[in-house]
């Protein structure tokens, strides 16, 4: 399939899932600190701050290294290669201009942000080589059985975000705060493309090439809307449809405490908090809108020739395809207005004075969803430590994570003033064959 290919081939180069690794610790409060705990803003340090903008992009796999993007070759049988199912995630996110200010002991606070992310999730090797490289090589010769229990998922996804915070500083003494927020979000979803193959059984010939699925059932599921529903490995159909009409809403929700430094009242010895982020969804709607159920079923002497989808582009083009084939039978009448859930996450955090100028956090992330239902948008578990040297105006630290999908990574991060720069991989990818990359980059200032 043409479509997996490109995706290799464009995405990896381009653009895991903790967006701003270590930065969440650094003892200066913004916006981006608000996007992962609202109760933040209790702790802005001061009257008004302005938000320019952040961007951070992550891509993570289980199965290709760093290095591979270098060596050349196949990306699509690097990653199909071995047993284990593969796994692929290209994520994105934009802040754009925002605002907070304090009074009294209340902090409101307007964001804007943007998202993107392209997924596969569970991809049988098997599947994944017979259709990005069926016809391609005509040496091989032989027949492969397929049994998954799990829901195989390309799903791509771009929204934006409008939300409105509000932190309250509700006890004080001075030395112990506690602090409570919500940040409640206007969702504007752009495009979306799923293709879900659930509980997929059947046999892949390959005879010389010719690439066939016999004795073969699954319950799919094809949803789009928008102009990922056409292609959905272009970068520029992502970032042409980032904003689309007001469809949903969700909430953030997070408490915070912050022990003071009696010698320095403005920085903190403990600064620990709990937050949930993203209850809620999004309504799709476009004119090209379809979410369908269908049962596919290939039986007896019948075989489905898989070289036809080597030059498909989009789902429309795969549901087609599938269609003309006649083994493709609609369960669920197909939907022109759906919805999509936003990936629901617990996060919970700690960042320890050890001495003077040196910290050190632990901050920890659960998605509250499986990743295997259609209508959910992925996202990753995550534990972070991060060891840092902080002067008043520049800090510097080193974070180090277990992700979900990609294993450990190491990486490198600094603040000069409201500026910010770093990579939660690059250490590791620069000593080691890793499997993630990612880089954020933001400024913003203040205004007492």
């Amino acid at each position: 399939m043409r479509t997996l290919s490109l995706l290799l081939l464009i995405g990896l180069p381009a653009f895991a899932q903790q967006h701003f690794t270590g930065l969440n610790a650094t003892g200066r409060t913004g916006l981006v600190q608000a996007g992962i705990n609202p109760a933040e803003l209790a702790n802005l340090g001061s009257r008004y701050e302005v938000q320019l903008f952040s961007v951070s992009a992550n891509a993570a796999n289980n199965k290709i290294g760093f290095s591979d993007l270098f060596e050349g070759g196949n990306l699509g049988d690097k990653l199909f290669r071995g047993n284990e199912a593969a796994d692929l995630r290209f994520d994105g996110e934009i802040y754009g201009p925002g605002f907070a200010f304090q009074t009294g002991k209340w902090t409101f606070a307007v964001i804007s942000k943007a998202s993107a992310k392209l997924d596969l999730v569970d991809v049988d090797v098997n599947i994944g080589d017979a259709v990005t490289s069926a016809g391609l090589d005509a040496l091989i010769t032989g027949s492969t059985t397929i049994n998954t229990a799990s829901n195989q998922r390309l799903n791509g996804t771009t929204w934006g975000e409008i939300g409105l915070a509000a932190a309250h500083n509700f006890y004080d003494d001075e030395l112990h705060r506690f602090s409570a927020g919500i940040t409640f979000k206007l969702l504007f979803p752009g495009s979306y493309a799923n293709f879900g193959a659930n509980r997929f059984t059947g046999t892949i010939t390959n005879d010389l090439g010719d690439v066939e699925l016999t004795n073969a059932q699954a319950n799919l599921n094809i949803a789009y809307s928008g102009n990922l529903g056409d292609d959905f490995t272009r970068f520029g159909d992502y970032t042409s449809s980032l904003f689309g009409r007001l469809g949903g809403a969700a909430a953030d929700l997070g408490v915070n405490y912050r022990m003071a430094d009696e010698s320095d009242p403005k920085k903190h010895r403990i600064n620990a908090g709990l937050a949930i982020r993203n209850l809620g969804g999004m309504k799709l709607r476009s004119a090209n809108n379809s979410d369908t159920n269908y049962l596919l079923l290939v039986q007896g002497n019948e075989s489905l020739d898989l070289n036809q989808f080597q030059n498909v582009e989009g789902l429309d083009e795969i549901e087609d395809v599938l269609l003309a084939s006649g083994y493709l039978d609609r369960t669920e009448n197909t939907k022109k207005d759906f919805k999509v859930r936003l990936p629901s996450v617990f996060s919970a955090y700690a960042d320890v004075r050890i001495v003077p100028r040196f910290y050190t956090s632990v901050y920890l992330q659960q998605k509250l969803n499986p990743d295997d239902a259609n209508d959910q948008i992925t996202y990753q578990n995550i534990i972070t430590v991060t060891p840092r040297f902080a002067l008043d105006d520049f800090e510097v630290w080193s974070s180090w994570s277990s992700h979900e999908i990609s294993g450990i990574s190491g990486g490198i991060g600094l603040r000069a003033y409201g500026f910010y720069i770093g990579s939660g991989s690059i250490i590791t990818n620069l000593l080691s064959d890793n499997n993630q990359a990612d880089a954020f980059i933001g400024y913003g200032f203040r205004l007492d």
